[in-house]
């Protein structure tokens, strides 16, 4: 039998607390810092995408690709950066998109879907593990000062820095953020030096611009016809979309106004907006300018596999214009900063199975731990790292549609948060948004089909295992807490005092009339021989949503005539019986006695009704829940099944 579950909140506190091994008060809340400085540490993970974008980008679009990444900001300022600052509105405790569509769709399809995402959301994270770790291990081997027996040593290499990532995470970082600022502001300011003498080169060689509009009117009469080609091959450069999920994830770290409440959070979601929006402005800068400078001043051949701007444009251009000394500092700040983002991404992977799996009842135990989820996800960062030979190229695809995904998601989530607030304009705009990002996403996926098998891989291995977990824990009580009104104690108070045994007839609500109940009575006394002078309750439970595992169960005692009920609502019937059993029996002191009647059927499909619907044999199943929750026979409630 599985232990308690730790709330998916507690859960998301403790590995925040652990990651950043800070101290905290009583009520374990996380340290708040300025927004800028908790946008350096969702920066780490955005703005690290500089080490390759731009390689990456010359590739997929070759001479269209300061065109192709215009569109690519556009995007970025126009649909990505609205539709998570309203994400950041609708969820500022860090839950972010996913958690929106979860409260959107109700019932097993919401929890399914979530399921899904959640694939998505580790293909995300495993690739930012092993795609920062190739392009740093790029960084390192093509230095100039590294020794040649290296260079043909890069799955070794990337395989040592996963190895290390995970090893290091074991133990925690003392200052995560502090450590951020640094390594972002070290690394913009490498990046500004390195672009800005690239932009002087081209000023100082006109003839390459000359060249590269040559080469763009030879392949496209028109600049319609360019713009044409540049939409349909933007979607490959959909890495540099990535850090808004990781924005609004950190919000909970974002300090607000003094005043302001956990229950209206308007400074941090304030706050969280300027996070955003400077974050996606930097970003839009760079992606742009580092575009130009590299397509311009690169031979095309040394973009390719083996060459040497291969997933390392802007280092390529820091050591042939600012020399090896330069070129090896920026070097080191870019492996760092890719280091630092594979942590970011191992921190996003350790929030995700307890903030939402625990409350499906999807999780086995293991998962409430935090050590052996780093060994997990380090296997699994190796196998993909072997897979793809640590080619950063390759990685691209599978990266982008892990991105793509969740912000198709988002952008769902907030037309659909548009549609039930019956807002029409956001409807619109929100929706040709939505359209943009599946366009985006599904021509991604044509291209690159490897970023679909990999979620795939992991979406199958979630929905397998989360329904495994379901199913072994279904006889758990999966009640969280048990509340009853004045009437429903006044009832037991009344059967307690009158005859000292407690008597329940379970019975399935239907037209609630006194006719209903006294056929219910004369049938269960006559089955089970229960005397006249005995008095009985009713005992009824109505479904809420089976597909939650565990809630709160409130119980109302309401009169009908002469007949007194007990109801209430619960995610499954069975579980709930059991679980006010077991609280009369700890309130009164006293075994309670529960009555069914026999039902007739093929147990495997009442089996799967209760798995799915929350029904099934009532009977049959409280009695082994009650068996899982009390070992002690002598003080299990009695279940008594007559007819």
């Amino acid at each position: 039998m599985a232990g308690p579950i730790i709330p998916p909140e507690q859960h998301r506190k403790q590995v925040m607390r652990w990651l950043l091994k800070e101290e905290h008060s009583d009520t374990g809340e996380h340290p708040q810092h300025p927004w800028w400085q908790v946008m350096c540490l969702t920066g780490v993970d955005y703005f690290s995408t500089l080490g390759y974008q731009p390689g990456i980008a010359a590739i997929a679009a070759g001479a269209l690709s300061p065109l192709a990444t215009l569109i690519l900001v556009l995007l970025t300022l126009f649909g990505a950066l609205p539709i998570y600052r309203r994400v950041a509105a609708t969820s500022p405790h860090g839950e972010g998109s996913i958690a929106m569509l979860e409260n959107l769709l109700p019932w097993w399809q919401g929890k399914l879907f979530v399921l899904c995402l959640l694939g998505f959301a580790g293909t995300d994270f495993i690739i930012t593990i092993t795609l920062s770790a190739a392009d740093a291990t790029a960084h390192i081997i093509e230095n100039p000062l590294v020794p040649q027996f290296l260079h043909n040593q890069s799955v070794s290499i990337t395989l040592i820095l996963i190895a290390l990532l995970g090893g290091v995470f074991l133990r925690g970082f003392k200052e995560a953020i502090g450590l951020a600022v640094f390594l972002v502001a070290t690394y913009l300011l490498l990046n500004l030096i390195t672009i800005s003498v690239g932009v002087y080169q081209v000023f100082q060689q006109p003839s390459v611009i000359f060249n590269w509009q040559k080469v763009l009117f030879a392949n496209y009469q028109n600049p319609f016809i360019m713009i044409g080609a540049a939409a349909l091959v933007f979607p490959k450069l959909a890495l540099g979309l990535s850090g808004f999920e990781t924005g609004v994830a950190v919000m909970p770290l974002v300090k607000g106004t003094q005043h302001e409440t956990e229950a209206n959070p308007r400074g941090r979601i304030r706050n969280t907006h300027k996070l955003l929006t400077l974050a996606a402005v930097i970003m839009s800068f760079f992606l742009i300018t580092s575009s130009l400078v590299t397509i311009l001043l690169i031979p095309a051949a040394e973009f390719q596999t083996g060459g040497k701007a291969n997933g390392r444009a802007l280092a390529y251009l820091a050591h042939g214009y600012l020399g090896d000394g330069f070129g090896t500092i920026y070097d080191l700040s870019t492996i760092f900063i890719l280091w630092f983002a594979g942590a970011s991404a191992m921190a996003g992977l350790l929030n995700i199975v307890p903030r939402y799996l625990p409350r499906y009842g999807m999780a086995p135990d293991w998962t409430r731990m935090i050590r052996p989820l780093v060994l997990v996800y380090t296997v699994i960062a190796f196998v993909v790292t072997i897979l793809f030979q640590a080619d950063v190229e390759a990685q691209g695809g599978a990266y982008a549609t892990g991105v793509l995904v969740l912000m198709t998601s988002a952008a769902l989530a907030v037309t659909l948060a548009a549609r039930r607030r019956r807002a029409t304009r956001g409807i619109l705009s929100f929706g040709a948004i939505t359209l943009l990002f599946v366009y985006t996403t599904i021509v991604n996926i044509i291209e690159r089909p490897e970023g679909i098998q990999i979620a795939a891989f992991f979406i199958g291995t979630i929905i397998i295992t989360s329904l495994i977990s379901r199913v072994w824990r279904s006889t758990e009580l999966r009640v969280e807490r048990i509340e009853m009104d004045e009437t429903a104690r006044r009832f037991i108070a009344e059967e307690e005092e009158h005859q000292g045994t407690i008597r329940l007839i379970a019975n399935r609500l239907g037209e609630g009339d006194e006719r209903e109940y006294f056929l219910k009575e004369k049938e269960v006394r006559e089955d089970n021989h229960i005397p006249q002078t005995d008095s009985i309750l009713f005992l009824e439970i109505q479904i809420s949503d089976a597909s939650v595992f565990s809630e709160r169960i409130h119980v109302r005692g309401v009169q009908v005539g002469k007949y007194r009920i007990l109801r209430a609502r619960g995610t499954a019937v069975p579980n709930a019986i059991a679980a006010i059993l077991l609280y009369i029996r700890d309130q009164t002191g006293k075994l309670p006695h529960a009555y069914f009647g026999w039902i007739e059927g093929n147990p495997i499909q009442y089996l799967l009704r209760f798995i799915l619907f929350g029904e099934g044999d009532i009977a049959v199943v409280t009695r082994e829940v009650l068996r899982k929750a009390e070992k002690n026979p002598e003080r299990r409630p009695g279940i008594h099944v007559g007819g």
